[in-house]
């Protein structure tokens, strides 16, 4: 049964890791990874491939490995690579790590993803914290039976973000000088790009950003009473009136470059989080 799976992975993390899991979980979008790694102390290691009922990633930009990290004096532990509808994994598999991870212990979630710019008004290269989201995805990871010991049958989603990390993030990127917008955050299946009329419709709705991913596992977070932090790197700029072809060689090189900023985001506010949990 796919609701066991979290419980198999989780059991052989926790058997395996070095030490107790952290409070905080960070989950590294496409080519997100390096910058933070560089900079923080790498305790230990686990690819995906050695965990049981663990999928696999095969996604551009995911090195498909769980990094248990070290941020000045802050663990944290980092899922280095996610899992896409578009690779296949239906909804379960999508948000499985997420789910191990709660019941490993961890209370919070940053979802980090590299997404395409719907607001005219924010700049590629720029970060976005998440205030909300759009699933346009077709999909839900409640979908099927509901454990009652994992979350309720109709979870609540008026704050699928927390608005108390989200204004953590906003005063730690302040005080370093760092620009961080605020929107929604709208999640397609993918794998192909939007098209312009596509475009001025997620517009129309009310996105400010738009990538293929997050959405679900910001639902799953929720679902299991998790606090959900979601940070976007807005890597190029959709303009219907003037598209610009771009690729995924082109999103992820920008993802490589707007990650030095994410990463030095998340250097001084996951210490910062321990402080007002």
């Amino acid at each position: 049964m796919p609701l066991t799976r979290p419980r198999t992975a989780a059991r052989w993390i926790a058997e395996h890791l070095h030490q107790p899991t952290p409070p905080t979980v960070l989950v590294l979008g496409s080519g997100l990874g390096a910058s933070l790694t560089h900079h923080a102390k790498v305790l230990q290691r686990i690819p995906y491939s050695d965990i049981p009922a663990f999928p696999r990633t095969t996604a551009p930009g995911h090195a498909g490995e769980v990094l248990l990290l070290r941020i000045n004096h802050t663990p944290v532990l980092a899922l280095c690579g996610r899992f896409h509808l578009y690779e296949g994994h239906p909804p379960h598999d999508v948000v499985l790590p997420v789910r191990a991870t709660k019941l490993l212990g961890a209370r919070r979630v940053i979802l980090t993803n590299a997404a395409g710019a719907l607001n005219p008004l924010f700049a590629a290269g720029s970060l976005m914290a998440i205030t909300d989201q759009i699933n346009l995805t077709g999909k839900s990871p409640l979908t099927g039976p509901n454990d009652e010991t994992l979350g309720p049958r109709f979870p609540d989603m008026s704050q699928v973000y927390s608005p108390r990390l989200v204004d953590l993030a906003l005063a730690t990127a302040t005080r370093l000088g760092l620009r961080l917008e605020r929107g929604v955050y709208l999640g397609v299946a993918g794998p192909q790009l939007e098209t312009p009329a596509e475009t001025r419709m997620y517009r129309i709705l009310g996105a400010d950003a738009i990538g293929m991913s997050t959405v679900l596992e910001a639902i799953a977070a929720r679902h299991l009473g998790m606090e959900v932090l979601g940070i976007s790197c807005l890597t190029n700029q959709n303009l219907p009136d003037c598209m610009a072809e771009t690729s995924i060689e082109a999103i992820l090189a920008q993802a490589a470059a707007s990650g030095a900023v994410l990463g030095q985001l998340l250097l001084h506010l996951i210490p910062a989080l321990e402080d007002v949990s």
